[in-house]
């Protein structure tokens, strides 16, 4: 199966996580795991890292830390992921070395140029619908999609309230994997691994 997903965590860790997390992986149609999680202490976010770095590894799942760019090493990570506010992408870059880095564009092909232009591995655009996780983020259009992918030699990953019924059509337009969050972990309707099942 074709590993199209890039998983971001839920903003809150709970007990059965874990077990979510396993089971979810063992589907194997998962290539990346981001762990995003704001405001939250070193020692914390530490703890929290070496668990989730057990089950990525066991599934073999890249394992992305969000924003903490100098704790990658630490917790042996496999990258780290940056927003245009999360501190100096040069710098990240240089910290990381061999380590993969990707940034969010939003919907710039500005900002995609920069990303390029400092050696990042992959870039992220959206938001692509109206997302749960950040509500007020811009939007991206499916023309600056097709202009990344016809442009620059990287990874492409969407983002921002992707689900079953809308991601096909982001996959055709350039895309290589689509970033999802609250699909499976706050779907009312269904546990998460049934709802990872519908990303083939």
């Amino acid at each position: 199966m074709k590993r199209i997903v890039y998983l971001i965590s839920p903003s809150k860790i709970k007990k059965n996580f874990y077990h979510d997390l396993d089971r979810v992986l063992s589907f194997k149609n998962v290539k990346y795991f981001q762990l995003r999680l704001k405001n939250i202490k070193k020692n914390n976010l530490l703890k929290i890292s070496y668990k989730i770095r057990k089950i990525t590894t066991k599934h073999n799942v890249r394992f992305i830390l969000n924003d903490n760019f100098f704790l990658v090493n630490e917790i042996k990570a496999d990258g780290c992921h940056m927003g245009q506010l999360d501190g100096s992408i040069k710098i990240a870059r240089r910290e990381l070395k061999n380590k993969i880095l990707g940034v969010t564009c939003h919907n710039s092909k500005k900002l995609v140029k920069n990303a390029i232009k400092l050696k990042t591995d992959y870039i992220a655009l959206g938001s692509f619908f109206k997302s749960k996780l950040k509500p007020n983020a811009p939007r991206a259009n499916l023309n600056v999609l097709k202009w990344s992918k016809n442009n620059i030699k990287r990874p492409i990953v969407v983002i921002g309230g992707i689900n079953n019924l809308n991601y096909k059509k982001l996959i055709i337009a350039g895309a290589k994997y689509i970033a999802i969050s609250s699909f499976i972990w706050d779907n009312p309707k269904l546990k998460p691994e049934v709802a990872i099942r519908m990303f083939k």
